[in-house]
């Protein structure tokens, strides 16, 4: 239009210039109309638009702020934030305050239960004070069961309440009926009486009382030294303790003298054994049923040596100098060195030569076992026929029949079978009880006891004589050994076949993989199972790491590198000022950033806190932790042969941190300091109740079974739990899955956004 104005002007048509001017105003006034219709309209579109925006974003700080309660266990803040909110407006918002609901029926039934069976307690306490006059009660049987009432009430009750349980004048009565029980057990050489039936309860009902815990570890050390003695239906006491040398446990101070993680405190060791040794006196000579038991054990043993108990004259002259050699240590201001502490050893092995003559392999032994006590609780020597044991325990296999024993009511009982396995094979079935094992009766055997008779070498055979609930007669089945390794993956429910189930929610695709131990094979067989859940769809995780012990390190390493990509997993850092060693996750085989929950609880130590401190650590926040604080073990293990003649020595190699570099600490050294932040603390804590324990080891337990191949089904009783059952017995396991949830709301609530 420009270039047609200029035109018309220079030709000088005046009218032809008049008409373009009329129209160019026209077209002007059209364009400005119509500009400002669009303007109008297209503001009010972006204001739409804005506010939308606006009520988004709201809704997504809000939704953010919910999530960030419930993961750190907070549901009544997070309940209270969507009471702010206005849950119209977002689909997300309603669905997290189902979840908070559902958090609420669960603790509601709880609470329920609770309050049900601290009443039930104390009806049973009121029960038993009208029943029974406290002066009068002395058959252990009716001490135990007043102190489990006792113990369950208070551990029922709030603080209030069980001050005024405990203030209450017949249960004191109880608690002294308890301590004078014990001193009768002690006297008699009764040690582990004393602690199982009196001091377990005492120290349950009363933790932060030391006087209970000290005397109940000497009443331990006291049962243990006795045991030492004596011949089992397994093994006598020189199998016990043969091949135990003075040159291993040399070797092995020697060792730990340059590798232990910590400067030793040789002046600590010193006195540990030398208390144990008197001990040794005390067991012996303090008890004549004791005397009485060795001589009749070996009168009837004809390989073994005979032991004859020493007289007074020289346990006396045994616990004098071994006291004489304490004060020694004690008041000394010279701070022992490994060559003073291998003059104190020589030293009370010259002194028992003179006095009590005690076996000297025995001696050894518990010289051994007290002082590196001192040390720390890991570190102990294996000898030589401890090492078969201790290495099925390390790697999950052995050679035997596959099946899972236990001891309810006292009766040897299969609580599962393994697949594909020789008892799987055999006919033996999962209830049947087995009352002797190649004709040795079990009635007194203890599972330790029963699993070394039951396995042995692969190719050779062995008789069990069992009764099978519902049968009048028992059989005997002969099984032939072989190869066993146990899973150590497992899901919330197996199958008839034997298979495991691994998806515990299937309409959200939620994930269940219960990790009992960290062997060779542990990652491996995980790598399989998540690689499945993924092919059907996996798109959150619940990680069960709870009473997981440990393992091998490498397993843990193997295990967390699955779940990140790059960066630390975790620093080993030995004494001395070496140099610390760091294990790294690496990019490959990475598995998807799904939500993930890991269970925890105070059996979870070691490798279990290396993986769930790794997993949560703030640096990656990749999971989020469920359930209690962990054991806190704190520190790493190795293993050598360096005793030598077969011996192996665990010790303490190092100490662990996080990849934020913070300590997981030791629950020893913790508890010493006066705090309570060992191990690795949940996000989200779920305490149980011991009776809401027990009812989930049973429902886990059922879940678990497997009976015998090509068994009628219909006849044989199964107690296979839905996963509501499951997860109304398991509340920390509830709460897991809607930790997991909420990930999953939280993931998806732009989407749901958009779709409002």
């Amino acid at each position: 239009m420009a270039y047609l104005f200029s035109r018309s002007s220079r030709n000088g048509v005046f009218g032809m210039k008049r008409t373009y001017l009329i129209s160019l105003c026209c077209f002007a006034s059209f364009l400005l109309f119509a500009c400002y219709g669009f303007t109008a309209q297209t503001n009010n579109a972006v204001a739409l638009q804005s506010a939308s925006v606006s009520v988004v974003g709201e809704s997504a700080v809000l939704i953010e702020q919910i999530c960030s309660e419930i993961y750190k266990g907070d549901f009544a803040s997070a309940r209270g934030l969507v009471k702010r909110s206005n849950k119209s407006n977002s689909a997300a918002i309603s669905q997290l305050a189902n979840v908070i609901s559902e958090y609420e029926v669960t603790e509601e039934k709880r609470r329920i239960a609770l309050k049900a069976a601290y009443e039930e307690q104390l009806a049973e306490l009121e029960k038993f004070k009208t029943e029974k006059d406290i002066d009068d009660i002395n058959d252990v049987n009716d001490i135990v069961d007043a102190l489990s009432a006792i113990n369950q009430a208070c551990e029922f009750a709030d603080e209030e309440q069980k001050a005024k349980l405990l203030s209450d004048p017949a249960l004191k009565g109880v608690l002294q009926k308890a301590i004078d029980k014990a001193a009768e057990f002690e006297m008699e050489g009764k040690w582990l009486e004393a602690y199982t039936n009196c001091y377990v309860w005492l120290m349950a009902i009363d933790p932060d009382y030391e006087g209970y815990s000290d005397y109940a570890d000497q009443l331990l050390d006291k049962a243990s030294i006795a045991v030492s003695f004596e011949d089992s239906p397994c093994e006598t006491r020189e199998e016990r303790f043969w091949g135990i040398e003075k040159k291993m446990f040399i070797r092995t101070i020697v060792f730990l003298d340059l590798y232990y993680v910590n400067v030793i405190d040789y002046n600590q060791m010193a006195t540990k054994a030398i208390e144990r040794c008197e001990l040794l006196g005390e067991v012996i000579g303090g008890s004549s049923r004791f005397s009485l038991d060795l001589q009749k054990t070996k009168a009837n043993s004809s390989d073994a040596e005979p032991f004859v108990p020493p007289d007074r004259r020289k346990l006396a002259a045994w616990s004098a100098s071994l006291e004489a050699l304490l004060d020694e240590v004690k008041s000394s201001s010279k701070v022992l060195d490994k060559r003073k502490f291998f003059e104190i050893f020589d030293k009370v092995l010259r002194l028992n030569e003179m006095t009590v003559d005690l076996p000297q392999s025995i001696l050894i032994a518990q010289f051994a076992e007290a002082s590196l006590s001192a040390l720390d609780p890991y570190t102990v020597i294996i000898w030589p026929k401890q090492v078969q044991d201790f290495e099925k325990m390390m790697t999950s296999e052995f050679t035997g029949i596959g099946i899972e024993i236990s001891k309810p009511k006292g009766l040897l009982t299969v609580a599962s079978l393994l697949p594909d396995t020789p008892a799987y094979k055999s006919g033996l079935d999962a209830g049947d009880v087995i009352q002797a094992v190649d004709g040795l009766k079990t009635k007194d055997m203890t599972l330790s006891c029963a699993v070394h008779k039951i396995t042995g070498p692969k190719g050779t055979k062995v008789v069990l004589t069992i009764e099978r609930p519902g049968e009048e007669k028992t059989k005997d089945i002969t099984i032939t050994r072989d190869r066993i390794i146990v899973p150590t993956i497992r899901g919330w429910q197996r199958t008839d076949s034997g298979q495991w189930r691994y998806m515990i929610d299937q309409k959200n695709k939620i994930g269940y993989v219960r990790l009992t131990s960290f062997a060779s094979e542990s990652a491996a067989r995980l790598e399989k199972v998540l690689l499945q859940l993924e092919s059907q769809g996996l798109r959150g995780l619940i990680l069960d790491l709870r009473s997981n012990s440990g393992g091998l390190l490498d397993s843990a390493v193997a295990v967390v590198d699955k779940f990140i990509d790059e960066g630390l997993i975790v620093k080993r850092q030995p004494g001395f000022g070496r140099m610390p060693i760091y294990e790294d996750a690496h990019k490959r085989n990475t598995h998807p950033d799904y939500p993930f929950v890991i269970l925890v609880n105070s059996g979870s130590a070691s490798a279990s806190e290396i993986v769930a401190g790794a997993l949560a650590d703030k640096k990656y926040k990749r999971a989020t932790l469920v359930g209690t604080r962990t054991h806190g073990k704190g520190s790493v293990q190795g293993i050598t042969g360096y005793p030598g003649e077969g011996a192996q020595l665990k010790y303490t190699m190092a100490h662990y941190h996080l990849p934020s570099d913070q300590r997981v600490e030791s629950r020893d050294a913790v508890k010493k300091l006066g705090r309570e932040d060992w191990g690795v603390g949940p996000d989200v804590e779920v305490e149980l109740k011991s009776n809401e324990i027990k009812k989930m080891i049973e429902m886990q337990r059922d879940n678990d079974v497997l009976v015998q191949a090509n068994i009628n089904i219909a006849n044989h009783k199964q107690n296979k739990h839905t996963v509501e059952e499951t997860l109304e017995a398991d509340p920390q396991l509830a709460v897991g899955l809607l930790v997991v949830r909420s990930k999953l709301i939280e993931a998806e609530a732009p989407a749901l956004a958009h779709r409002n």
